[in-house]
């Protein structure tokens, strides 16, 4: 079960700001980026459904979630089809992230009154998404639908639209996707490297994250 409604959670995202997207089979490491998060004051983060360890890894991210952190949200994303969606529900997500536009993962979402995010490349597919109930849409693969500049361009007849880029967002072009009119940012490799990873350079990966917050803070206060 939620243990945020998906307002709640929508209005966090947009807080915050950048949401870290990542998958790990170690669950020590996937607990220490949780960590990192934390200390940079990413407060939404989301794991991904990938790898044949992912659910028992998931289910481990929940509990060391509730009991150390219970302030943070923690999503699923990776999604497909609403049967996963509803294991991973089960297990304790806050909310659920898809690839691409599903009806079923949406029906199952919004009978639990739950958030979920659909991947859509085109504003025709943003807007069905939105028909769906979605609070923020995912756009997939950010930079290769055109980057800012799509976002802009679909902000102006749809002012009401809430995106969130995934792919293509990095440290040096996150304040142009914060001026295009995001809602927020999902950043995954950028924000947590391979090498970083596997230095197990914690205190790095937090730094970078810690960036991307102070890049956010400055540009609402400005």
């Amino acid at each position: 079960m939620a243990n945020y409604s998906r307002i709640e959670i929508a209005l966090k995202m947009k807080e915050v700001g950048v949401i870290p997207v990542f998958f790990q089979e170690d669950v020590a490491t996937a607990k220490e980026i949780i960590k990192c998060a934390h200390a940079a004051g990413l407060y939404v983060c989301e794991f991904t459904n990938r790898g044949k360890a992912a659910y028992t890894v998931f289910q481990e991210l929940v509990k060391y979630v509730e009991k150390e952190f219970p302030e943070m949200i923690l999503g699923i994303g990776s999604i497909v089809d609403a049967p996963t969606a509803a294991i991973y529900l089960q297990a304790g997500a806050d909310f659920i992230v898809s690839p691409m536009l599903q009806k079923d993962i949406a029906l199952l979402c919004n009978r639990r009154k739950v958030l979920w995010s659909a991947g859509c490349g085109t504003l025709t597919e943003i807007s069905q998404a939105e028909e769906l109930g979605a609070e923020v849409v995912k756009l997939f693969p950010g930079e290769s639908v055109g980057g800012p500049a799509f976002v802009k361009a679909i902000k102006a007849p749809c002012p009401w639209t809430s995106v969130m880029p995934t792919g293509g967002v990095s440290l040096d072009n996150l304040e142009e996707w914060l001026q295009s009119g995001v809602h927020c940012v999902g950043m995954g490799s950028q924000l947590i490297s391979k090498t970083a990873l596997k230095n197990k350079d914690f205190e790095g990966i937090t730094s970078d994250m810690k960036k991307a917050s102070e890049i956010v803070k400055k540009f609402k206060s400005a």
